[in-house]
C-alpha cells in the first residue's frame, strides 16, 4: 500500500513546518476505517524533542482544520525521522549517498521486492545501490518505501 501523502497536502504543510524552523522530511497518509493516520516527519539540526512535535502539531492542526485537504477523519502524528530515517524526497538519494539504505519496491525487479546496501546516489531517475559489491539500479518510480539505516 502506498502511504505517501497526496502532493497537495505536502505543498500545504511544508511552508508551515519550515516557517517554524524545521525541515519537513516527509508525510505519510494511511486511510482507514473509522479513521486514517496522517504522519509528519520533521527534523532540525539540533534534533527533535517532544515539545518540537507538539509545536508543529498545533500549527499544522489549525491549517488542516481550515483547509480540510483530506476527506474523512484521521489522526495527526508528528514525529522525528528516527534512526531509520525514511527517504521521501528525490534530493535525499544524493544527500545521503554513502549511507546504508533499505528499499522496498511496489512490484518486483529481477524477482525481488527488497534491496539493502550502500546508497550510491541518484542518476537518471535510477537509485543506485551497492549491494555486497554489486551495483543495482532501481527505478525511482518503483520505490514504495526507503529507509536509511544506522551501521553497526
Amino acid at each position: 500500500m502506498d502511504m505517501k501523502a497526496p502532493e497537495r497536502v505536502i505543498n500545504l504543510l511544508e511552508p508551515v513546518v519550515e516557517g517554524l524552523g524545521y525541515e519537513l522530511v516527509g508525510v505519510e497518509y494511511q486511510p482507514g476505517r473509522p479513521q486514517g493516520m496522517l504522519r509528519l516527519y520533521i527534523d532540525h539540526p539540533e534534533g527533535i524533542e517532544v515539545d518540537d512535535c507538539a509545536r508543529v502539531s498545533h500549527q499544522v492542526s489549525g491549517v488542516l482544520d481550515v483547509e480540510d485537504p483530506i476527506a474523512g477523519e484521521y489522526l495527526l502524528e508528528v514525529s522525528s525521522p528516527g534512526l531509520d530515517r525514511p527517504v521521501f524526497k528525490t534530493d535525499d538519494y544524493d544527500r545521503f549517498a554513502g549511507e546504508m539504505i533499505r528499499v522496498r519496491l511496489r512490484g518486483r525487479l529481477d524477482g525481488r521486492r527488497k534491496f539493502h546496501g550502500r546508497l550510491l546516489g541518484l542518476e537518471n531517475d535510477q537509485v543506485r545501490i551497492d549491494e555486497q559489491g554489486e551495483e543495482i539500479t532501481v527505478p525511482l518510480t518503483e520505490i514504495d518505501r526507503a529507509h536509511l539505516e544506522l551501521e553497526p
